[in-house]
Order: C-alpha cells, then structure tokens, then sequence
C-alpha cells in the first residue's frame, strides 16, 4: 500500500516534468520568431526611412518646378 503512493506521486512528477519540458521548446521556438519578426521590423522601418527620403527629395524638386512655372510664390 505505501507503494502505490508513492509511485503515484513520481509519475505526476515525471508528467509535470515532461510538460515544462514541452513548454521549453515552444518557449524556444516562439523566441526563435519573435527574433526573426523584430529583424523584419527592423528592414521595415529601414526602407520606410529611405523612401522618406526620397519623398522629401521629390517634393523640394517639385516645389522648384512649380516656383519655375510661376504656379507657386517663392
């Protein structure tokens, strides 16, 4: 009888080991995405500061031809 016990209480013991376990490796593999999702990030917000940018170019050159055609004062 104090066996059964006993026996019971190590194979809880060993599920709840085998499910951290578990929950181990999706921990890893969520950390894993996570990375790859902020360098994404990171080449997003790289690409919308050049097109920025270039934005910014197009309109000082727009603001010279349109001053150039007399559509704007300057």
């Amino acid at each position: 009888m104090t066996e059964e016990p006993d026996n019971l209480v190590l194979e809880m013991l060993r599920a709840i080991r085998a499910d951290i376990g578990q929950i181990g490796d999706r921990m890893q593999r969520i950390e894993l995405r996570f990375g790859a999702m902020e360098t994404r990030f990171g080449a997003l917000e790289s690409r919308f500061g050049v097109m920025e940018e270039r934005m910014a170019g197009v309109e000082a050159r727009l603001d010279r031809i349109e001053t150039r055609l007399g559509l704007i004062e300057a």
